[in-house]
């Protein structure tokens, strides 16, 4: 199998048909791949191990099945076990090291890129002016995001040895250029005519 975005997008929207869960994997691949572009690593790879990381959500939303029951699908289908094995390692609940970069940017990824979309969706102009100090504010707000795990937040950028402040500030930049395919405003949407 030839491993290329286009193969990883059909995979992703074969199982996946929730407009929020594509957002996220568009999101959470952004950010992958900024920081690929920045450590220097694959950024095919990286990019389509986020795309794919929770491509199984839809059909596994529990504990006992996600993502580990989409990891066999993902075998089956001829991925190799890097992407598989970073995957599964993204999962909190199963305890696997993250000992490669991928892992770990991957896991330093996934809750913050949600929680920074999230803040652009509240905003008038998206993400366009969102400051490090507005993300840290909604962050200690429990009801904001709910869903979203403000531990693995934290622990992700440390993971990475990145600030958390530069981390908002590498996922602020990396989500702006897809704006529009994530669903939010910008600061041309909202000035006078």
């Amino acid at each position: 199998m030839e491993l290329t975005r286009d193969r990883a997008w059909e995979t992703l929207t074969q199982y996946t048909k929730s407009e929020s869960l594509l957002r996220h994997a568009l999101a959470v691949e952004a950010s992958t791949r900024a920081y690929a572009r920045r450590f220097g690593e694959d950024e095919a790879v990286w990019g389509i191990t986020a795309l794919l990381h929770d491509f199984d959500y839809e059909i596994h939303p529990t504990l006992d099945k996600h993502p580990q029951d989409g990891a066999a699908i993902l075998r089956d289908e001829g991925y190799p076990e890097e992407v598989i094995e970073a995957i599964l390692s993204h999962a909190e609940h199963l305890g696997m090291e993250r000992d490669t970069p991928l892992k770990k940017t991957l896991f330093a990824c996934d809750e913050i890129s949600g929680f920074v979309h999230a803040c652009g969706l509240v905003r008038p102009a998206g993400l366009d002016g969102l400051e490090p100090k507005s993300v840290k504010k909604k962050l200690k707000q429990p009801s904001f995001a709910a869903g979203v795990h403000r531990d693995e937040v934290y622990a992700g950028a440390e993971l990475i040895g990145v600030e958390l402040d530069e981390h908002i500030a590498n996922v602020v930049a990396a989500l702006q250029p897809i704006s529009k395919e994530l669903g939010l405003r910008t600061a041309a949407d909202v000035a006078p005519a």
